[in-house]
């Protein structure tokens, strides 16, 4: 099993910046990749970009240019850097871990970022 924490979601103004943690632990090694979704109200979940076991690391076009994933394995930890942040983007977000396997993944509890004035 794997246990992922989010944390560093808040309230930002249009133009700001946050920067989103995802803490792993547990059979770590299982994962072949992690990867950030969110959800907006009334909305599906949407996938922002994942980074994979070998550190490939994609993004979504809606994000690409403004987000930045990161991985830092001694702390077990993925990052996602959020800039030029717009009310758009206020969701709840999301840390998925994705099974070697194809199991079901596994999922954070979210984290809330509201981006307004």
């Amino acid at each position: 099993q794997v246990q992922l924490v989010e944390s560093g979601g808040g309230l930002v103004h249009p133009g700001g910046s946050l920067r989103l943690s995802c803490a792993a632990s547990g059979a770590i090694f299982s994962m072949k990749a992690m990867g950030w979704y969110r959800q907006a109200p009334g909305k599906q979940r949407e996938w922002v970009g994942a980074v994979t076991s070998g550190g490939n690391i994609v993004y979504a076009d809606s994000v690409k240019g403004r987000f930045t994933i990161s991985r830092d394995n001694t702390k077990n930890t993925m990052y996602l850097q959020m800039n030029s942040l717009q009310p758009e983007d206020t969701a709840v977000y999301y840390c998925n871990g994705r099974r070697r396997n194809g199991g079901p993944d596994y999922w954070g509890q979210g984290t809330q970022v509201t981006v307004s004035s």
